[in-house]
């Protein structure tokens, strides 16, 4: 199958676009198949494909459009608690210590997984055997990277909670299985045809994936209320949840067709959806609908996007620029000098993020961050 010369490429930008990034997104739109690409504004170099881009094809499938960490995404909750109560330095540790002894894993492992993950089979018996000892044990776990857990304070001074994670080992297991089963196009990106059995298969395995990084996420959200019930004797407002993924494949009907959308860190914005864009772990994020605009694929930016590569960030950023960086946000200074990467300078401007994409989402509410806690 050859690519149709009329892909059409739209693109929201905070900033003009790096060379690398530029000829990551020229092959993409030459990819065998693709009919449309949307381009995000936090859009940065990733693998194979760039996070950030949401991407319609008409049979195809492509697992690294999606990339490995499947169903990554963000929840939000609100909490009948005011934010003031972690101005106070020692109710932020008992906070901070509190999360690190109810982390995943390290003890209190399920004697199973939940039933909607138990009532569907993968499809070979070596991701069952990793389902079964790396999906029950890391159930619950945040993983590391820019995956956290955030406390922030909206406007009217409410305290709220943040996490964002995915599907763990699992995600990345079952996107290299798949990716065996791969052919090659013409800019070597690997695909599957959604007709044949081995993409209906990828495509099973990865619907579970995105119910296990559902699953994975308010299994954190109900342990972080575990320790606020200790500490405080309250527990979280579970009808102010906002819940959804990132990195995905799904049918839709674009353009008057249907279509596959893939999404890598990109994140739905139907008419009203709701959805979280965090910043870094130092400046605001967002609550937001989406507006449903056709030429973005109905997408968004999932984040402020990385400005600097991991190894750029460590190079360039110190202990004490990131310690001065988030002088107000608890965290845990232990880990200052391995946190060098997901400083805040390392991450685009997220202000500038949303400005570019006004026509992608609405703001509903903006949050502060009070408290940081990542994994380690």
């Amino acid at each position: 199958m050859t690519n149709d010369a009329t892909t059409k490429v739209t693109k929201w930008l905070s900033e003009p676009l790096p060379a690398d990034v530029s000829q990551a997104l020229d092959r993409l739109a030459q990819t065998d198949d693709v009919y449309h690409v949307a381009v995000m504004p936090d859009v940065h170099l990733a693998g194979e494909v760039c996070n950030g881009t949401a991407i319609a094809t008409r049979e195809l499938i492509y697992p690294q459009a999606v990339g490995s960490d499947i169903g990554c995404g963000m929840l939000a909750v609100a909490c009948d608690l005011p934010a003031h109560i972690l101005a106070n330095e020692l109710t932020a540790a008992r906070v901070l210590a509190g999360l690190y002894q109810n982390k995943q894993p390290g003890g209190r492992v399920p004697e199973q997984l939940p039933d909607e993950l138990m009532r569907h089979d993968l499809s070979s018996p070596s991701l069952e055997r990793l389902k079964a000892r790396d999906g029950l044990y890391q159930l619950g776990s945040l993983g590391r990277g820019n995956h956290f857990v955030e406390f922030q304070s909206d406007l009217q001074g409410r305290l709220w909670l943040m996490l964002h994670s995915g599907s763990r080992a699992m995600g990345q297991a079952i996107t290299d299985h798949h990716l065996l089963q791969a052919e090659r196009s013409v800019s070597e990106l690997s695909f599957l045809e959604s007709s044949r059995s081995s993409g209906q298969a990828y495509l099973s395995d990865l619907n579970w994936a995105i119910e296990y990084a559902m699953q994975n996420r308010l299994a954190m959200a109900r342990a972080v209320e575990s320790v606020l019930r200790t500490l405080f004797a309250t527990e979280f407002d579970w009808t102010s949840l906002i819940h959804s993924h990132h990195n995905h494949v799904q049918r839709e009907v674009h353009f008057g067709q249907e279509l596959w959308v893939h999404r890598k860190g990109a994140l739905p914005a139907a008419e009203s959806e709701p959805g979280v864009i965090p910043g870094s772990m130092g400046s605001r994020s967002y609550h937001v609908t989406g507006r449903g605009l056709p030429e973005s694929l109905q997408s968004s930016s999932h984040g402020a996007g990385r400005a600097m590569a991991r190894q750029a960030a460590r190079q360039s950023i110190s202990r004490r620029d990131l310690q001065q960086q988030m002088r107000a946000v608890w965290f845990n200074q232990r880990q200052a000098d391995s946190l060098r990467d997901e400083a805040p300078a390392a991450y685009k401007d997220i202000s500038r993020v949303m400005r570019a994409q006004r026509d992608l989402t609405r703001i509903v509410r903006e949050l502060k961050p009070l408290l940081v806690y990542k994994g380690s």
